[in-house]
């Protein structure tokens, strides 16, 4: 009778000390988060780790430097790089290209809406959150302006758009969490950098620039959580349906006259934000525009997320 060979797969990972199969690692020796692997292997280098969740293998990127101010042991949930040209814009979103800029934008739509990407944390549970996002501006992103464009007193007209944070409420990147959402992080862009029109009194410019009123109306749920910057360098105020592909978004670098304390916000270009919980929710990147994608959009060419 011929010999049987059985092969058996076993699936391996980390387990406190050692690397065994994940059925003879004890339910509190799974090493279920790259914080743990940190804490196990001080000295472990950032790369790919298989981490253990429910019984199931995820392998996930770990940061192992220190990010905001925190130490490594950092689970990186979303990454995109638009320089790689083998890379390509999440699904639903539209390709700019300029230059040798891609970037990644709404689709096109004749009215203000957002287009979004989720990310699982994988079970992961977590109770802050790091990343960096680079945009451009196309066109004329206006901030968090809150009216309806049609020279009225400012803040007379507020848009049941603009308190919502379902909704397209800044020009911009909106980053939440969970379902409902919860605000994270906003990264608006400005319709230019250098000059106020008389007439339009910086209600266009960003909250954080020199002589912006959208400060008074900056949505409650945003405080302070937010970056803003304008790609728009024209010392006339004037703008055009470009892509500006000359000044990146949200780096602190390129800043014009007005946009000293946009370009000092601190951390920039990582943001971090300390929950007040422990959470296993996703994160949501949306880009947003509260007019057609014709006169306004910010499309993203680089985004990573980390949380711990």
């Amino acid at each position: 009778m011929p010999l049987l060979y059985v092969a058996v797969l076993i699936i391996s990972s980390t387990c406190s000390g050692t690397t065994v199969a994940v059925q003879s690692c004890s339910k509190e020796d799974r090493v279920s988060s790259c914080k743990e692997v940190k804490k196990y292997w001080p000295n472990s280098s950032s790369k790919n780790y298989n981490i253990v969740y429910e019984g199931e293998i995820k392998n996930v990127y770990c940061n192992m430097e220190e990010l905001c101010g925190s130490g490594g042991g950092w689970t990186r949930l979303a990454y995109l790089d638009m320089t790689d040209s083998t890379q390509n814009c999440p699904p639903g979103f539209r390709l700019y290209q300029s230059g040798g800029v891609r970037a990644c934008g709404r689709a096109n739509s004749t009215e203000g809406t957002c287009t979004s990407v989720q990310f699982p944390s994988n079970g992961i549970s977590y109770s802050q959150v790091c990343g960096r996002v680079v945009g451009y501006q196309y066109a004329s992103p206006d901030g968090a302006y809150p009216g309806n464009f049609i020279n009225e007193t400012y803040g007379s007209v507020i848009t049941p758009q603009h308190n919502d944070i379902n909704s397209y409420y800044a020009d911009g990147v909106s980053i939440t969490r969970g379902s409902p959402r919860q605000h994270v992080w906003t990264l608006m862009a400005g319709v230019t950098d250098s000059f106020i029109f008389v007439r339009h009194d910086g209600r266009y410019l960003c909250p954080c620039s020199q002589g912006s009123l959208q400060n008074s109306t900056l949505q409650s749920f945003i405080g302070n959580d937010y970056f803003c910057e304008s790609g728009n360098p024209a010392t006339d105020g004037r703008w055009k349906h470009i892509f500006y592909t000359s000044d990146p978004l949200w780096d602190g670098k390129g800043c014009g006259s007005l946009e000293g304390v946009c370009c000092a916000a601190p951390g920039l270009p990582w943001f971090n934000k300390i929950l007040n919980t422990t959470t296993t929710d996703y994160l949501e990147l949306r880009v947003c525009g509260d007019e057609a994608t014709s006169n306004e959009d910010t499309p993203v060419t680089f985004y990573e997320l980390y949380i711990k």
